[in-house]
């Protein structure tokens, strides 16, 4: 009997991706066959990056992966992320956990997207300790303030090369 194969979107605004959303991804890697990693952006918003670039980040970032062997796409999009689900058949959506106060907010997110799409499950995944207090805010208020975020983002990315 064949497997079912398990995809799960890894949706966020990823403005910019950062070593706490690499960590997140490559541990759902370990529970799933295939991510979509999913830029939501909202056209009335204007981002750091505009999402073509942040897909052009993720896609450099996550090279290392790929070249594993690892099934990971990237994708923008906007609107509900239930419907992007169901429009790759995927089945879960994966949430990053940094603190208590990202449980709250994540686990209402979840039980509106379950009302929505009861065939769809949210996953949360904690990030690692030494990645906890990375947030692409404070990525952001580093780049935009003149500092060095290297130390914040994946290996090999310099942030000037998608600004």
């Amino acid at each position: 009997m064949r497997q079912k194969m398990r995809t799960a979107v890894f949706p966020g605004s990823f403005d910019p991706f950062t070593l706490g959303h690499m960590d997140v991804l490559t541990s759902a890697l370990k529970l799933f066959d295939s991510v979509i990693v999913a830029v939501g952006y909202n056209h009335l918003k204007h981002g750091f990056l505009h999402p073509d670039q942040r897909v052009r980040l993720i896609s450099d970032s996550i090279r290392p992966l790929a070249s594993t062997g690892a099934d990971i796409e990237v994708v923008s999009y906007s609107g509900l992320t239930v419907d992007l689900c169901r429009k790759h058949n995927a089945e879960f959506i994966i949430r990053g956990l940094r603190t208590t106060t990202d449980f709250e907010l994540e686990s209402v997110i979840a039980q509106a997207n379950r009302k929505m799409s009861p065939e769809t499950v949210t996953v949360f995944i904690p990030a690692s300790h030494e990645y906890s207090f990375i947030s692409s805010t404070v990525v952001r208020d580093v780049i935009i303030n003149g500092g060095d975020a290297s130390s914040f983002l994946p290996s090999g990315i310099d942030i000037k090369n998608y600004m």
